[in-house]
Formats: structure tokens, sequence, C-alpha cells
């Protein structure tokens, strides 16, 4: 025993060392410490050591089959990193030798290109000589005869060819010298260029050597892509600046150089105002815009010729004071006569012709933010001028549809469908031809005159200098306007029309359901065209789920309505015989005719996104459940006998027959008859004459009549009761009908006295 317990206590011991090796091989350096005091508070510390020694030498054994094991794939790896060193030199020494001769020979194209710009300078040179010396030559010659006829003592002729000489001639050379120089001294107004394409300004101007005249009507022009030295003709190749250089030259000599500025300033303010004060009918056309920029270009391209052109005629206080005024009412002029504008085209040909004025202003060095700002305004009319055209696609589109299932008779033509709108079904695929879409035309063509209202708001953000952030957000925006109000509006309208008949409502529920999927695609074309990504921060996002939701919501309701309808026009024809004495064999006409309505239509409905079929046939059931309940109950019909009561039975029985056929896949067991019990129960009821259930269990939640109400029962008691003492003068003096009566008049009693408890 004592050797048995030996053993059991060496065992125990042998675990307990097992244990901790694994919890120092497994547990986290932090928690190593309790681990190891444990091993040194224990009694069996020089056997743990053993066993640990043992456990490293088989950890020892094993990393050395491991290094054993990948020895040969280390050695191979390092002989195939030498090899690529080698090559990697190798293709280093080859990119430095390419990289100097790309640097050598370019130093000698740059060499060449220097070369060829001065001999390209001297040509110009050589050129601009010649015309100057041409210009000298009748200078020249009339001086060569003024000579002549001094020489040969002809005095008189001498006088008038100096004379003209003096008047003609050398005026003409002498004012040519000085604005050359002056212009030389500026920049060149033609060459003040952002790109290759840019903006000429066109105008004509008279001024007479007394006071100067406003300028007549300007032209803004788009010049073509053009050579880099190609110069845009300035102001001074265009206009004769010399009558003002004149007059100011004679008031300063005159020492009134202070007068002709007062004078100068004066005058062309009151231009200034005529320039700008619009036509009337400016708004009509886009030459009536075009004029009025033209005109305002051309007054402000001459101020700034004249300001580097004079020393002090003008200064740049004038011209600022000037711009100022003149882009107040220019602004002005623009918010009224663009908010006439309905035509979105136009409202486009002014943003542009907008974006050409205040870019040719700028080269000038005039202030144009306010006018891109404004064109912020204008947008948005933009926007309102989109939304009214596309209203009137949306409407002749859904107007035109013919709210059937798109056919396809061959591969092309449902590629070209297919092409058109994002769909992907491969059971459809499968199918051999003809087939049918499940969506009618109109899905494919609302959905391009969605991405055309995309591409047409994108037109008016081009050369706004807008981030792309401020684009997408522009276009979603207004695409958001378009989903939510033009084209749900015109959604609404179909659906709320009187003549709407219920496949053209299924198949609008069936075709904004496609829509509703497509929601996603269009907010990847959207992406791809302003490269700015969903996930950014304030991205707004495309209500367009939302729109096509609450379309198929009221299509779906309208259904309902449109079914009930149906119902009450069937309703309408029944002619029930409420005095009959005998149970005819089959249910009314009428009633066939509605349940074989009912059959087809929710046939029909099978097509039907979510539980809308199933909606509509409980909807349905209740509804000719409840209008039945009423037309058995209504006040007209105050007297009925037993066997009316049972040919009614007849028909509550087809009702429920239909209801047990399953029209609609979907429903649990006999959940759709339920729609009928109320019905069930009370005619169980009267044509089992089982009041003495009724009245022994009625508060009980398990009675046979739960659904049946007092007050409905005493009413249509009360209808048979008026029956029994009327149509049978003799009853009174038979048993049966008077037991009967007084049966009847004991039941009516006490349902009065449960109606009362009840109210009480």
């Amino acid at each position: 025993m004592e050797r048995a317990k030996m053993a059991e206590e060496s065992l125990e011991t042998a675990a307990e060392h097992e244990r901790i090796l694994r919890e120092i091989e497994s547990t986290d350096t932090a928690c190593i410490g309790p681990t190891l005091r444990s091993v040194y508070d224990g009694e069996e510390h020089g056997r743990f050591m053993e066993k640990l020694e043992t456990r490293i030498r088989n950890h020892d054994r094993e990393i050395e089959k491991m290094c054993n094991f990948h020895y040969q794939g280390f050695v191979d790896s390092i002989t195939e990193l030498l090899k690529v060193r080698g090559e990697a030199q190798k293709l280093k020494n080859q990119v430095t030798d390419t990289n100097r001769k790309l640097q050598h020979e370019g130093k000698e194209l740059v060499i060449a290109m220097e070369e060829l710009k001065q001999c390209r300078l001297q040509q110009r040179n050589i050129s601009a000589t010649v015309d100057k010396l041409m210009l000298c030559l009748p200078v020249l010659e009339m001086y060569s005869k003024l000579r002549d006829q001094m020489k040969t003592k002809r005095h008189y002729p001498a006088l008038k060819t100096l004379e003209h000489l003096e008047h003609t001639y050398l005026p003409q050379a002498q004012q040519q010298r000085n604005l050359d120089n002056i212009v030389l001294q500026q920049p060149r107004i033609g060459s003040r260029r952002k790109s290759k394409k840019d903006v000429c300004t066109i105008f004509d101007a008279e001024m007479e050597s007394t006071s100067p005249k406003s300028e007549q009507d300007s032209g803004i022009l788009d010049v073509e892509d053009e050579e880099d030295d190609e110069e845009v003709p300035g102001a001074q190749d265009l206009v004769d600046f010399s009558p003002v250089y004149r007059c100011l030259h004679i008031y300063s000599v005159l020492g009134a150089r202070e007068t002709f500025e007062n004078y100068y300033r004066k005058q062309r303010r009151k231009q200034a105002r005529l320039v700008l004060q619009p036509p009337s009918n400016m708004h009509e056309t886009l030459d009536g815009y075009r004029k009025y920029f033209n005109q305002i270009v051309g007054f402000f391209v001459v101020e700034d010729h004249i300001l580097h052109t004079t020393q002090g005629l003008v200064n740049r206080a004038y011209i600022d004071e000037l711009w100022e005024m003149a882009l107040s009412k220019t602004i002005a002029a623009l918010r009224t006569h663009s908010s006439y504008c309905s035509d979105p085209n136009l409202v486009l040909d002014l943003k542009n012709l907008i974006v050409l004025f205040a870019d040719t202003l700028q080269v000038y060095g005039f202030p144009v933010n306010q006018l891109f700002d404004m064109l912020l305004e204008i947008r948005d009319q933009y926007s309102e001028t989109l939304l009214k055209k596309w209203a009137g696609v949306f409407r002749n589109i859904l107007d035109s549809d013919n709210y059937s299932p798109i056919p396809v008779t061959s591969e092309e033509t449902y590629k070209k469908v297919v092409g058109q709108f994002p769909f992907q079904d491969i059971e459809l695929e499968k199918q051999p031809f003809p087939k049918k879409f499940p969506f009618s035309e109109f899905v494919p063509k609302v959905y391009n005159q969605i991405k055309e209202f995309i591409y047409a708001c994108l037109k008016f953000s081009e050369d706004l200098h807008l981030s792309s952030t401020e684009v997408d957000d522009m276009i979603r925006k207004s695409t958001n306007l378009l989903l939510t109000r033009t084209l749900s509006n015109s959604l609404q309208n179909v659906i709320k029309r009187k003549n709407i008949g219920l496949t053209e409502l299924v198949q609008i529920i069936i075709n904004t359901t496609h829509l509703e999927k497509s929601c996603k695609y269009l907010e990847e074309f959207i992406t791809n065209i302003t490269n700015v990504l969903p996930e950014t921060v304030h991205t707004t996002k495309l209500y367009g789920t939302t729109t096509f939701k609450d379309a198929r919501h009221a299509a779906e309701e309208e259904i309902y309505t449109n079914l009930n309808q149906k119902i009450d026009q069937f309703l309408q024809l029944a002619d029930y015989d409420w005095m009959a004495g005998e149970l005819e064999s089959k249910a009314s006409d009428y009633l066939i005719d509605l349940i074989a309505f009912l059959r087809s239509t929710f046939a029909v409905f099978t097509h039907l996104p979510g539980k809308v079929a199933q909606t509509a046939c409980m909807s349905a059931c209740k509804h000719l459940a409840t209008s039945l309940m009423q037309l058995l109950l209504e006040a007209e019909v105050r007297q009925l006998t037993l066997g009316a009561l049972q040919q009614f039975n007849l028909d509550v029985r087809e009702c429920e027959q239909f209801a047990r056929s399953g029209p609609v896949p979907g429903f649990q067991e006999d959940t759709l008859q339920l729609a009928f019990i109320d019905l069930r129960q009370l005619l169980d009821l009267f044509i089992q004459w089982d009041w003495s259930t009724y009245l022994a269990d009625y508060g009980q939640p398990n009675c046979k009549y739960l659904r049946v109400n007092p007050v409905t029962a005493l009413t249509l008691l009360e209808k048979m009761k008026d029956t029994s003492r009327k149509n049978n003068m003799f009853a009174q003096f038979r048993k049966n009908e008077r037991d009967k009566q007084k049966l009847i008049d004991t039941v009516a009693k006490q349902l009065r006295g449960l109606i009362s408890s009840h109210h009480s």
C-alpha cells in the first residue's frame, strides 16, 4: 500500500511538472512570474529541473532537424540572390549610360532651339525694319525732291513741297515712332492670353479732335487653335487713337491738361451709362445678350488701352470705379432678363456667353468673381427650366406607354434593351425566343432620360472653375429634385387617372421595382462623371429609392381601391328576393361572375413583388365580406325569410370556396377564409337556430359564435320576426307558429338584455 501510494504521488508530481511546462511554453511573458514561483515553492524542484532539461534537449533536436531540412533551400536562395545582384548592377550601368546620352543629346537640342529662336527673332526684326523703311520712303523721296527744287532756285514749289512734307508725311512718321516707343514699354494687349484658345475683342471707335464719342458695337469672336507665336490683334491695331493723343497734346501745350482730363472722364462716364443700358427685348434672343456684352467689352478695352498709352489721362482708380458701376448694373440687368428665360438651351448659351465675357475682361485685369457668383444663381434657374422640360418628357413617355412587358424576338433586340437599361436575369437569358422582359418600355426610356438630365446638368458646370465635389453635389441635388418632384408627380398623375386599369397598375408596380434597383447604377454613373466617390464626406445621396417606393405604394393602394370599386359594381347587380320561400340550387349569378373576375385578376397578380398579391386578395375578401354583411343588414331590407337567408348562405359558401382554393399562393391554411368568419357564424346561428348555445356561451373566449355581435343578431332577428307576423295571417291559430313567435320574442328580449348589460 505504501509503495502504491508513493507511485501515485510520483505520477501526480510528474503531471504537475508537465502542466507547469505547458504554461511556460504557452503563457504570455507578462504572466510567467506566478508560474515560475510555483516551481520554486514546490518540493520537487530538482526533478522539475531534470524534466525541463529533457524538454530543452527535445526542442533542440527539433530545431536542428528543421534547420537541416531548410538549409539547402537557404543556400539556393543565397545563390539566386547573388545572381540577381550581378544582373542589377548591369541594369544600373545601362541606365546610367542611357541617362548620360540623353543629357548630352538634350543639351544639343536646347542649343539648337536657342539658335532657332535667335534666327526667328532676327528674321522678325528684319521684316519690321523693312516695313518701317517702306514707311519712311515717301518722306525721303519728298526730301530729295525738295533739295532738287532748291538747287534749281524754284523756291515757290519748294515751299509747297516743304509745307506738304511738314503737315502730311512728318506727323505721320513722328506719331508712329512715338506710339511704337510707348507700346514697346507696355505689354502687348493681344499677347495677354490664358491659353491658345482665347478671346479676340473687335470693336470700332471714332473720336473727333474736339471731344471723344462713344464706341460703336463690338463683337466677341471665338478664335480657333493657333500657333503660340501668332498674335491676336490689339486695340491699337483696330482703332485710330490719334485724335485723343492729339487733343491731349494740344491741351498739354496750352497748360490745360487737367481740363481735358476732366472733360474726357465726364464724357466717358456718360457713354458708359449708355452702353450699360440693356435693350428691353434682350432676353428674347442670344444676339441681344451678345450685343450688350460686346458694347461693354469694347468700352473697357478702349479705356485699358488709354490707361497704358497715356500718362494720366485716365488712372486705375477711375477705371476701377467705372468697372464697379458697370459690374453692378450688368449683374442687375442679367438677373432681370434671365428670369424671363424658360428655354434651358438659351440659358446654357447665355451661361457660356457670360463665361466668355468674364474671361475676356479678366485677361485685361478686371475682377469678375461677382459674375461667376451670379452664374451660380443662374444655375438654379437653369435647373428649374430643365425640370419643367423633363416634366413634359416624362409625361409623354408615360402617356405613350402600352404598360405591357417588352417582347423580344431576337438576340439583337434583347441586347439593345439590355444596353439601354441595366438588367440581368439568368433564367430569362436561358429561355428561347420569343420571350418578354418583365417591365414595359417606359423603364429604359425613363432611365435614359434621367442620364440625359445628368448630362444637361453637367454642361452648365463646365468652365465655372468649380471643384469636382461642388459639381458632384450640384448634379446630385438637381437629380434628386428630378426624381422626388418631377418624376414622382408624373407617376402619381398616371396612378390617379380615372381610367387606369388593374393591368396598368400591376405593370407600374413591376416597373417601379426595376427602376428602384437601377438607382445604384445611376449613383455609379454620376461617380464616373465627377470622379467623386459616394463614400466622400457630405456627398449627397440619390433619393430615387424613396421615389419609386412611394410610387409603388401609391399604385398598390390604388389597386386595393380599384378592386373594391369593381366588387361594388358587381354587388350593385345583386337582386335578392328577401321574401323567397324556396331555396335555389346554386349561388347567385352576380356572385359567380364576381368570383370569376377575382380569379382572373389574381392570376395576373402572381408577378407582383413582395406580398402585394396577398394583401390585395385579403383586402378584396374583407371588402366583399363587409359589403355582403351591409347588404344583409341594410335598412331597406325590412323583412326576410329563412329561404332568402339560405340562398344568401349559398353565396357566402361560394366566397369561402374561393378563399379555400388559394387564388394567391402564400397564405397559411385557412387564413383567407377568416375574412368571412363573421358572416359564417351569423348565418350558422340563424340557419341552425342555435340560440341556446349562443346565449349560454356568450362572453366566453372559446364560444362557438364569438364573432356574432348581439346588436347584429337582434337587427336580423327583428327582420325575421316581422316576416313571421305579417306573412302568416293565420300564424296565431297554429301552435308551431305561435311557439316560434314566442321563441323569437324571448330571444330578442335576451339579446336586448345582453346589449344593455354590455353598454352598462
